[in-house]
């Protein structure tokens, strides 16, 4: 009787060969995209954790660890966040520059983008053509043009935060039109189209076909259009009538170039969470205006009930 053959496993593949062949699988996830995306959100979350960190800190460096500490923010009674008057009124004439932006441009954005897409001709082209300038022209030199425009044309206008807010709306309207047009374009007309067959005057289908449609382009915009004009700083400077008017990003700026605290750090860690918090809250505005439209059916359904 012989021997019972013993089986003999196969050699167990090097660790470098089962990288080689997980990196080279065809039906894996892809490898280099979930490796440059991980890159380029540490590339871009790392400094601002960094500046945060330095808000908390327990001395006046802005590049050397030195503990832990809420002075920068409220604890000192002179130079925090918190107890700072040149700081509250940076950051109000911010929040009030970005309200102001979101009031104006996103109507007008949305009322330009309307008009752009439904008009046809050669003039037409010519007009969408030109509503893409202010997106595409260096804001340096943008900055400079609504400067020279106040002071030698609309000279009833002065600096500050009048001039200011025009020329937030100014180079913000592009980002609504771009955002509300591509919406428009994916919808199409035959929205508005039926409401019009159900009876519809044209005030109505765009109030109950299409605007229900553009709320989440609507929204989108108004978060874009609300972190541009926090975020501001070559126009809100050169329409600065003074330190008054002096937004987040200017005073960051000139305080910067004399003796800064990481009260600097607190502020801008401040005007972050505000930002974040904004967009926030716009998104669950949204989604809680989708919930209950899902609820009560389609604004079609509501307009045929309407007109039956």
């Amino acid at each position: 009787m012989s021997e019972a053959t013993v089986a003999v496993p196969p050699p167990r593949a090097s660790a470098l060969s089962r990288f080689g062949r997980w990196w080279a699988n065809p039906w894996g996830r892809p490898r280099f995209l979930l490796l440059f995306t991980l890159v380029y959100l540490a590339w871009s979350i790392v400094p601002i954790l960094i500046a945060i960190r330095f808000s908390f800190n327990e001395g006046r460096s802005r590049s050397t660890a030195q503990g832990w500490s809420t002075r920068w923010w409220w604890g000192d009674p002179d130079l925090s966040v918190f107890h700072d008057p040149d700081l509250h009124i940076a950051l109000f004439q911010s929040l009030k520059l970005a309200g102001l932006a979101i009031a104006i441009t996103v109507p007008l954005g949305v009322a330009l983008a309307i008009g752009l897409t439904r008009w046809r001709g050669r003039t037409a082209t010519g007009a969408r053509f030109v509503s893409m300038v202010p997106l595409v022209t260096p804001e340096i030199v943008m900055g400079t043009a609504l400067l020279l425009t106040f002071v030698s044309v609309f000279t009833f206008i002065d600096l500050g935060t009048m001039a200011q807010a025009i020329g937030h709306v100014t180079f913000s309207i592009s980002f609504v039109l771009i955002i509300v047009r591509g919406r428009l374009l994916s919808i199409g007309p035959e929205y508005e189209e039926a409401a019009r067959d159900l009876g519809a005057t044209p005030v109505q289908a765009l109030r109950m076909a299409l605007l229900p449609m553009l709320w989440p382009a609507i929204i989108a915009s108004a978060i874009i259009v609300f972190a541009i004009s926090m975020d501001d700083f070559v126009v809100s400077a050169f329409l600065s009538s003074g330190s008054t008017t002096d937004t987040v990003p200017v005073k960051i700026y000139s305080n910067a170039r004399g003796s800064p605290t990481p009260a600097l750090n607190a502020l801008a860690s401040l005007t972050l969470f505000v930002t974040v918090a904004i967009a926030g809250i716009a998104f669950g505005i949204w989604k809680l205006v989708s919930l209950r439209g899902g609820g009560k059916g389609s604004a079609m359904d509501e307009l045929a009930r309407i007109e039956g």
